[in-house]
């Protein structure tokens, strides 16, 4: 079982090296990866508009943030959980990320996800009904730029004719992509396209719904000619704050196929745990929770 953690929505308010000592505390304390969700923009409420559920504002870019992180640690993994990768050119995220990898010594896992959030995919000029079509075409690509010398692609929303990308990504293939999202679209594309599964739910709601999903999964990537068991899971951990019941979280998501946790800062925060060398103090005992009872695998490479 690997452990992420999740940063806290706004962490340069302490400064602009806060953001850097958050990351190498993180590190020594010996989780496996750092992760980041994104908004690039931010839709309020209007007249013709009216907003049933707030989007996060004040969220760094992750890429850029990531990049940042990269150069002042050295084991730690980098991921996003999620990018929304169909409002963004393909081609300009393939080139991101593999420079990323590269620089980063190979520690980059990319979450990928289709969003929510319609008046953001307006603000970019990118039509929200097409998402889920544009993300297949756009897995596609970045799987193409980062193995092949010259990409000819002819999709419904991307094209490309004899053109090369370098340099390639450190890994060989490229960074491993995971998927993020519950509906069945989702879990669909993972099983076709994905190293893996972000499940929106906290643990103990993805652990028991994980048998009605992981059939549609396994069904989408036999039918992909895929290996189901190759196909990694991942959750976040349903109240991390209460380590009493921790271990057997982490048990039952193991017992069930899951072979990642996340911790989220953010809801350290909701809990009640605020500041960020309590919340470094309880993501100590977490780890040292985990491993003293139900055993953890920390590694620097991490498929």
């Amino acid at each position: 079982m690997y452990l992420a953690v999740e940063l806290p929505l706004a962490p340069y308010h302490g400064g602009h090296d806060a953001v850097f000592d958050l990351a190498r505390a993180i590190e020594e304390i010996g989780y496996d990866e750092i992760d980041l969700f994104e908004h690039v923009t931010v839709g309020h409420g209007t007249p013709t508009r009216p907003v049933t559920r707030q989007a996060v504002s004040e969220l760094l870019e992750p890429l850029v943030t990531l990049a940042a992180i990269a150069a002042v640690t050295r084991r730690i993994r980098l991921g996003t959980e999620v990018l929304v990768l169909p409002q963004r050119q393909p081609a300009l995220v393939a080139k991101q990320v593999a420079t990323l990898d590269l620089l980063s010594g190979g520690r980059v896992r990319l979450g990928v996800g289709v969003g929510w959030q319609e008046a953001e995919y307006e603000s970019l000029g990118v039509p929200f009904v097409e998402r889920g079509r544009r993300m297949d075409e756009s897995l596609q690509l970045l799987r193409l730029y980062w193995t092949q010398a010259s990409v000819t692609f002819r999709g419904r929303y991307y094209q490309a004719e004899a053109m090369g990308m370098d340099p390639k990504p450190l890994q060989p293939g490229g960074p491993p992509i995971w998927i993020g999202g519950d509906s069945e679209a989702a879990l669909r594309r993972v099983g076709r396209l994905g190293d893996g599964w972000m499940a929106m739910a906290e643990s103990d709601h993805a652990v028991a719904t994980v048998h009605d999903k992981l059939p549609i999964i396994h069904a989408a990537a036999e039918a992909a000619g895929r290996d189901p068991a190759q196909i990694g899971l991942q959750a976040r951990l349903s109240e991390p704050h209460n380590l009493d019941a921790l271990a057997a979280r982490i048990v039952a998501l193991r017992e069930t196929g899951f072979t990642w946790a996340t911790v989220s800062m953010p809801s350290l925060d909701a809990a009640g745990v605020h500041g960020l060398d309590a919340q470094l103090d309880l993501l100590a005992r977490i780890i040292d929770r985990i491993v003293r009872e139900v055993g953890v695998i920390n590694a620097s490479t991490i498929a």
